[in-house]
């Protein structure tokens, strides 16, 4: 526990908005962007749902002048396992709180289990508010329609791997074909989409990405990379300096270890990356 408790300092902003604020503030300085992300899940009771709302709104409206106010939540923060009604009357208020402040807010995507309830709430979200975004995991084998839908509608999708456990009749499995899926479904979103995501640490795709936005006359405006705090710093950098738009996630919250762990426990790959970015990787 205290050697995750150590490595997470490296992978988490801190425990409070502020902390988190000041590194959004350095990474601007060097010309990226961030998408903060006050961490929790599976909220269960009313009031803490309440409290996570309320502590988004007031993150938004810390994030200074100059510092782009975009965030990213999950609805099982917000009560999504209480009420669907409940968690989008929240939800709601922080689009709307956002939109006051010129902000963006994005919706996670967890596990299996909530996929289909996300992009339900995020179609509903998305009848009032312009200011909203979803993420799309490429190991599902459901994500090249959920991206053709998306394309259609003219959606913002953060497009990733995946990073939970899933079994073999929803999810591919070798990462192989994780990674064609996932460049198919990029493909259709650098082409055809609005302002895609393109969430990897994976190498080898980044140069896909950047090989296939050089082939297409994909507009570096059109687009950008993200990754998350703490990992693979350096090439944030080089990204920028090549001409290219940066996001990093931005975690923080007293409740780092589920998420931290999952990084680790879940996809070997991370264990890699965590340490590779240890010794300045």
């Amino acid at each position: 526990m205290k050697a995750l408790t150590f490595l997470a300092r490296r992978f988490v902003a801190g425990e409070t908005a502020e902390s988190a604020v000041e590194v959004g503030k350095a990474l601007k300085a060097k010309g990226i962007d961030a998408t903060f992300d006050l961490l929790g899940e599976d909220v269960l009771d009313r009031e803490a749902a309440r409290r996570s709302a309320e502590a988004n709104k007031a993150l938004l409206r810390l994030v200074p002048e100059g510092v782009e106010r975009n965030i990213s939540i999950k609805l099982s923060m917000m009560g999504f396992a209480i009420s669907e009604d409940f968690c989008l009357e929240l939800t709601s208020s922080i689009l709307a709180e956002a939109k006051k402040v010129k902000g963006f807010v994005r919706l996670d995507m967890e596990g299996s289990k909530h996929t289909e309830g996300t992009i339900r709430a995020f179609h509903t979200l998305r009848k009032d508010f312009d200011n909203v975004g979803i993420v799309l995991q490429a190991y599902l084998h459901r994500t090249e329609d959920d991206v053709k839908e998306a394309v259609k509608r003219g959606d913002r999708v953060r497009i990733c791997k995946g990073a939970y456990k899933e079994p073999a009749t929803i999810a591919f499995q070798s990462m192989d074909e994780i990674r064609a899926n996932y460049m198919k479904c990029a493909s259709l979103l650098l082409t055809k989409g609005n302002y895609p995501a393109i969430a990897t640490h994976d190498e080898g795709l980044v140069q896909k990405v950047l090989a296939f936005v050089a082939k297409e006359k994909v507009a570096a405006s059109k687009y950008e990379f993200q990754m998350l705090y703490g990992l693979r710093p350096a090439r944030w950098e080089e990204l920028v300096a090549a001409g290219h738009n940066m996001r990093v996630y931005v975690p923080y919250g007293t409740h780092w270890f589920p998420y931290f762990s999952r990084r680790l426990r879940e996809r070997k790959e991370n264990i890699f990356f965590v340490l590779r970015s240890l010794v300045g990787g």
